[in-house]
Order: structure tokens, then C-alpha cells, then sequence
């Protein structure tokens, strides 16, 4: 048997307390008690501090302190190994100086944890635990705690080992698509480049690819040239023009399977911050998977490091949009409830599809399926990943891969110039891969979605969700060709309207009303239940057919905070200064009668003929698909040759 180490104890030496509690766990909170009435391990609480990480592998303990690493980068997911790959008995190998106790537990699916081995640990010694996996059908964990002695204990080094199976250890290429953003690349690319002059990822990074389709280069950055030199030859930056996401994507595929080195690529945004680790471990359950599969990292926020803010995502089929698994749960601070303390994190969770901000691709996926489709941004991750499935290829978001990265709570991207690529990308994902003929309910709620526009006085994302639309009726021969203008054009329809008018300060506009607010105005609870929320829908249709008073383009009545801007509130006003999600701006909305039921009239006509011609219109897409993600038509996208015949 030759072993391969698929997942190295790792520490972080920047000091940051945010993160600690990821790596390491001082205060083991009991879980809550079981229905079965197995009692939980209670652990002594101890504090633990970024002094006692020694090294990025190293930890010292005080005299009878106890230390778990039963967190989420450190704990071995032992559920997802063993659904999802050839592996059927994981070794720990744990080194340590001084004296001490080496315990290591085990958990089910439900949370339920039982000690497994205890082991006396004395000098400089490694201790080896064979752990098989064969009671993880339905998820669970291993992890180990170490107890210090009468004096200072030591971690060394640990890491979970398997049996290759005779699986030669595969290379990877990761591919970032970049888009003026060239500060946060380039300390990506210094991470990475660190990560190899370390031997993090020395033997598995065979090169990383930067598409650069901005015109602030990543070259420019002043801390570009330290991150090339780490890197060396495995950088190529690559210049290309802005055809987003997919566009950007697509060629570091492209570039991947042209060279014929890697086995994988490896999709990164260009503005996280990267656990080197989960790298190398993402491209270790791939190498050793039963079959060819995408394996993607969870995001954790920029804002607050230690909550996990994406876990598992499908897609729901009858609404078609994304969604949290079922028993999951969004943006769980792990600093407040540990993973001893969380059940719902012990379930192994399947999942439709990953996120592009981490998401390693097989190459072998590519030359079965296609790359991306070409859709901008929005919704290519999603549909690529439905789309591998129905050929044969799961995705599985790997516990312990992961990136940091800005949450999409802090920003509203669906009333922006994205309106247009998240309305028209969905329905092009719903038309290849919804089994329903009508694509379900999403027809429906997306007149529902208009109308909250219109009642929002949102008119911009109104007008760009009507174009969106009629973008789809017009089939897919489109979408590559238009993949360069789409942008400029949606920018141009957006400009047109005075709510898209964002500026940083509310003194920017004209001053408030003043006077007494009629009760109409102020502000409305959310409509609860069915009936509550199309009578309050019904109300403020209604007064749209009503005339506009004489002082709403002269002067906002309100300043609306974005927590409480919703159509429910807006409905009721004429005119509102309303802030941005990210508290960066406000814009003036004003209620436009004219345009609203103009709006109104052409959004249900459209709404009408995606009914009436979804059948034809999704035949239409399938039959296109093949050659929308082919190499060919994203190499005369891209303008780049067809490689040499070998």
C-alpha cells in the first residue's frame, strides 16, 4: 500500500483571533442532547491564543491545557470520502514533544460523538491511528484533541492518510478571471505564490493563469512583481477584453486543456482570500473520487472571518432559483457554535452545484461537457453544474476548501445593471435543464418579481428584467455573439432611468418634504401569509392607476433605509431617497404612472409568450447547447487558434 496524505493539520501564523477558531478549539461546547439519549462528550474549556501557533503546522500547549481539533479545517469530513470516493480507511498521523494525552473521537450524522482511541504520548514520538470509514454513510467526522502533562506539549505536525489505490497524484492549474481589481489579485497571487515556496503547493500547482479583462492590469499592482517572483514560471497573465465571468473562465479552461499538463483547473474569484490547503485537498478527493468530479470550497465572509457564510447549494426545481440545501443553513458564525456544537454540520449534504469563487474542475469534465456557457456572469456556475450532473459527473462542496470572500448580503445585485443577467441567465438555465414544460413555477414568480420592481419604483431593474426577456424569446444563437456588447448596452437602458442615479451623499438631492407624513406614507410591516401579501400586493397596483402629486419630482418624501425599502414600504410613497444595501449611496425613486403601466403591459406579454412558447423555446436551447460550450465557438469568441493537431 502506498499512503497519500489528503489533508495536512494546518494553523494560521497571521495572528488574526477571528480565524483561530477554525483551526483550533479551546472552548468545546456540548451539542445538544439526542434524541437517542447518547450523552455528549463535555470537554474541559480552555482559552488558546495565536501566540501558542508555532509554525504553520506547529502548536504548543500549556501545562494540563487541552487543545481539539475538531474544526472545520482540521477535523477529517469522513462522510464525504466516503460516499464519494474509492477510500475506505483513513490513518491519523499525529507527532508530538512532551507529555501528554492523545484522544480521537468520532461523530454520526446526527452530531452524536464517541471517543474512539486514547493514546499516552511522551518525548518526540508519531502515533498512527487507522480509522475506517465504513460507518459514515450518512456523514459524520473524525478529529483528535490533545491534553498537555505536567509540562509544555507540543504539536509537531499532523495529517489524515489514505491508500492511493495506485492513483497517480494529479497537477492542477487555477484559473482567475480578473476585472479591475488589481490589489486584491495580486495578494491572491502572493498567497498562492507563498503557498508553492512553502511546499504547500509545490508538487501539485502546475501553473496559475490570470485573464485580465480590465483596464487597471493586475501588472500594475505594486505588489504584483513579489507575487511573480514566488511564482515564477507558473504565472501567465493574459489580457483579453470584458466578457465577464464565463468569458474569463472559459479561457483558463481553454488554456488548460490546450497545454495538456494539469488533470484539473481550479476556479478562483479574483477578490478572496485563500486557504492554500484546501487546494491541495480539493485536488486529493478528485485524484481519488469514484469517478471524474467537480469539487468545490465553501465561502466564508470577508467581514466576519469566522462565519460560514455558503455551505451547500442546490437548485430548487419547481422555483428554480438557488437555495441553502435542505438542513443547512447560511452565514453560521463557527466561533459562536463550534462543530461539536452544530449538528446540521455533521450530515453529509449533496449538492447541485458550487459556486465559481473555488470550484475544481476535472479535465476530463471539460472535454465531456463544455466549458461555460456564455452567459457574462450569473448562473454559469449553476447551470455547468446541473449540466455535468445529467452527464454523469457529481459536485461535491468539500468540507476544509474554502476561501473568504465578500458576502452577497452586503450588496443587491438583482436591482443593479445585473438585473438583466440574473433574469436572462436563469431563464436560459431553466429552458436547458428545468424537467418541468413550463419551467415549473418560475414563470409565474417572475411576474411576481416585476411587479415588486414596479411597486419599488425600480424602474431600471424593471426595464432591464423586460429586456431580459425578450433577450431569451430571441433564442440562443445569440449569446455568443453578443457576449462583448451585452454590457454596454444594459449600462446605456439602465442610465435612462433616475432611480439608477446613485450618488454618495443624500444632500446630493433635493431637500426632504416638509410637513406632516400622511398615514399612507409611513412605513408598512412586511405582509405575512398568503392572502396578507396580494391584498397589500393588489393595493399598491391599484395605486399605480392613481395620478402623481405635484411635489413628487420636486422633492423626496422619505429617506428609506435599504433594511426597510421593501415594495411593501415604497408602495406607499411617490417619491424616496433610498440607500444602497452597502451603505455606499442613495438614489432617488419617483413614482412614474406613465411608465408603470406601460411596464406593467408589456411584462405580462412577455410573461404570456414565455408560456405559450416554452416547449419550442427550450427544444431550441438543447439543441443549441453543444455548440454554445464547445471549444470551437469560445475559441472564435476568444479569437484564439485551434491548438496544434498532436
Amino acid at each position: 500500500m502506498t499512503e497519500r496524505v489528503v489533508a495536512r493539520v494546518v494553523l494560521p501564523t497571521d495572528g488574526d483571533l477571528d480565524v483561530l477558531p477554525l483551526y483550533v478549539d479551546g472552548e468545546h461546547v456540548p451539542p445538544p442532547a439526542q434524541d437517542d439519549g447518547v450523552a455528549p462528550v463535555v470537554a474541559v474549556a480552555s482559552e488558546h491564543h495565536p501566540d501558542q501557533v508555532m509554525s504553520r503546522r506547529g502548536y504548543r500547549l500549556e501545562p494540563g491545557q487541552r487543545a481539539s481539533f475538531a474544526t472545520y479545517f482540521n477535523a477529517f469530513p469522513a462522510g464525504y470520502w466516503r460516499r464519494w470516493s474509492v477510500v475506505d480507511t483513513v490513518t491519523l498521523a499525529v507527532r508530538t514533544t512532551g507529555p501528554g494525552t492523545l484522544l480521537v473521537y468520532r461523530s454520526n450524522a446526527r452530531g452524536t460523538v464517541a471517543r474512539v482511541a486514547s493514546e499516552v504520548v511522551s518525548g518526540d514520538t508519531e502515533h498512527r491511528v487507522p480509522l475506517p470509514l465504513l460507518p459514515f454513510g450518512d456523514g459524520g467526522w473524525y478529529w483528535f484533541d490533545l491534553v498537555a502533562g505536567a509540562d509544555e506539549l507540543a504539536l509537531v505536525e499532523a495529517d489524515w492518510r489514505v491508500d492511493d489505490h495506485g492513483r497517480t497524484p494529479g497537477t492542477v492549474t487555477v484559473g482567475i478571471t480578473t476585472f479591475n481589481r488589481p490589489d486584491y489579485c495580486a495578494a491572491l497571487l502572493g498567497q498562492l505564490g507563498d503557498a508553492v515556496q512553502d511546499g504547500q503547493l509545490t508538487s501539485v500547482l502546475d501553473e496559475v493563469v490570470v485573464v485580465d479583462q480590465g483596464n487597471r492590469p493586475v501588472a500594475d499592482d505594486p505588489a504584483f512583481p513579489a507575487a511573480q517572483d514566488r511564482l515564477g514560471p507558473r504565472l501567465r497573465v493574459l489580457p483579453q477584453a470584458n466578457l465577464g465571468g464565463s468569458g474569463g473562465f472559459s479561457r483558463a479552461m481553454l488554456e488548460t486543456l490546450d497545454r495538456g499538463t494539469s488533470d484539473h483547473v481550479l476556479l478562483l474569484d479574483d477578490d478572496v482570500v485563500c486557504e492554500p490547503e484546501g487546494i491541495a485537498r480539493a485536488v486529493a478527493f478528485a485524484d481519488l473520487a469514484r469517478r471524474p468530479t467537480i469539487v468545490g470550497g465553501h465561502m466564508f465572509s470577508m467581514h466576519q472571518r469566522s462565519v460560514l457564510h455558503a455551505f451547500a447549494e442546490v437548485v430548487l426545481p419547481w422555483q428554480f432559483r438557488w437555495s441553502a440545501a435542505p438542513s443547512t443553513h447560511h452565514s453560521h458564525d463557527l466561533a459562536v457554535s463550534n462543530l461539536r456544537s452544530t449538528p446540521w454540520l455533521h450530515r453529509r449534504t449533496d449538492v447541485d452545484y458550487n459556486g465559481w469563487w473555488m470550484c475544481l474542475l476535472p479535465t476530463e469534465v471539460l472535454r465531456e461537457v463544455g466549458l461555460s456557457l456564455p452567459v457574462f456572469i450569473k448562473w454559469d456556475d449553476a447551470e455547468y453544474g446541473l449540466r455535468a450532473a445529467e452527464a454523469g459527473f457529481p459536485t461535491v462542496s468539500l468540507p476544509g476548501a474554502a476561501v473568504w470572500h465578500v458576502p452577497w448580503t452586503d450588496k443587491d445585485d438583482s436591482v443593479d445593471w445585473q438585473a438583466y443577467f440574473h433574469a436572462r441567465n436563469r431563464f436560459v438555465a431553466a429552458l436547458l435543464h428545468s424537467p418541468f414544460r413550463y419551467g415549473g413555477r418560475m414563470v409565474r414568480e417572475s411576474l411576481a418579481i416585476q411587479a415588486k420592481h414596479l411597486l419599488g419604483m425600480q424602474y431600471s431593474a424593471a426595464l432591464l428584467r423586460q429586456r431580459a426577456l425578450e433577450d431569451v424569446l430571441a433564442g440562443p444563437e445569440g449569446l455568443h455573439a453578443d457576449l462583448s456588447t451585452t454590457l454596454a448596452e444594459v449600462r446605456t437602458l439602465r442610465a435612462s432611468q433616475a432611480d439608477a442615479d446613485v450618488r454618495p451623499d443624500p444632500e446630493q438631492f433635493p431637500a426632504l418634504r416638509r410637513g406632516r407624513p400622511r398615514k399612507r406614507e409611513l412605513d408598512a410591516r412586511r405582509p405575512t401569509g398568503a392572502l396578507g401579501t396580494a391584498l397589500a400586493g393588489a393595493t399598491g397596483l391599484l395605486r399605480q392607476l392613481t395620478p402623481v402629486g405635484s411635489e413628487a419630482s420636486a422633492h423626496p418624501q422619505r429617506h428609506v433605509a435599504a433594511a426597510d425599502a421593501g415594495w411593501w414600504t415604497l408602495s406607499r410613497l411617490e417619491s424616496a431617497l433610498v440607500s444602497t444595501t452597502d451603505g455606499t449611496g442613495v438614489s432617488w425613486h419617483r413614482r412614474d404612472r406613465s411608465l408603470a403601466l406601460a411596464l406593467l403591459r408589456d411584462s405580462v406579454a412577455v410573461h404570456q409568450r414565455l408560456l405559450r412558447e416554452w416547449p419550442v423555446l427550450a427544444r431550441r436551447y438543447r439543441s443549441a447547447l453543444g455548440d454554445l460550450v464547445g471549444q470551437e465557438s469560445w475559441r472564435k469568441t476568444l479569437d484564439l487558434p485551434s491548438p496544434p493537431a498532436s
